[in-house]
C-alpha cells in the first residue's frame, strides 16, 4: 500500500474557525490557509494541529496581518506548491516555474482542475455561510502516484 502525506487546505475563514474544520484537519502534516483569514485566532487554532503556511487575503488588515505574505511557496514531498488568495493575481507561469499546484481561494467555490500538468486547487470557504454554499475545506495527499485531492463539507 502506498504511503501518502496529507496536508489540509483551508481558505476564506473570515474570522470563523469551525470545530468541524479542526476535527477534519486532525492528523495532517501541514496546513495551508489561502487567505481571508479574518482574525489571528484562526491561525493560532490551526497552529495547534500542524505547522501553518498562510497568505494574506483582501480582508486581512491590521497589525496582525501585515507580516503575512501575499504569496508563498511550499514544498511538500518534492512538490512545489504556489499559494495566493486571488487567482486573478497569479504572477508566475506555473508550468515554467515547475509548480505541481497553485492553491488559491477568494471565490468561495471549491474546485480542482489540471491545466498544462498543474493542479489548480481552491478549497472553498470554511467560514461564514454565504452565497448559498456550504462550508468546505480541502485535503491534498502526496504519494508516489502523485497528488490526490479531496473536499470535505463542514
Amino acid at each position: 500500500m502506498e504511503r501518502r502525506l496529507r496536508i489540509g487546505v483551508i481558505s476564506d475563514t473570515h474570522g470563523v474557525l469551525r470545530p468541524e474544520a479542526l476535527e477534519a484537519l486532525a492528523g495532517v502534516a501541514h496546513i495551508i490557509h489561502a487567505g481571508d483569514i479574518g482574525a489571528p485566532e484562526v491561525l493560532e487554532g490551526l497552529g495547534k494541529i500542524a505547522p501553518v503556511t498562510a497568505v494574506r487575503g483582501n480582508v486581512d488588515r491590521g497589525a496582525w496581518a501585515r507580516p503575512l505574505p501575499e504569496t508563498a511557496l511550499v514544498e511538500v514531498a518534492g512538490n512545489c506548491l504556489y499559494v495566493l488568495h486571488d487567482l486573478s493575481r497569479l504572477d508566475v507561469h506555473p508550468r515554467a516555474a515547475d509548480l505541481a499546484a497553485v492553491i488559491h481561494g477568494h471565490s468561495h467555490v471549491a474546485g480542482a482542475d489540471k491545466r498544462d500538468g498543474v493542479l489548480y486547487f481552491n478549497p472553498g470557504s470554511a467560514g461564514p455561510l454565504r452565497f448559498n454554499r456550504s462550508a468546505t475545506l480541502g485535503i491534498l495527499e502526496f504519494g508516489e502516484l502523485g497528488i490526490r485531492e479531496s473536499f470535505l463539507s463542514l
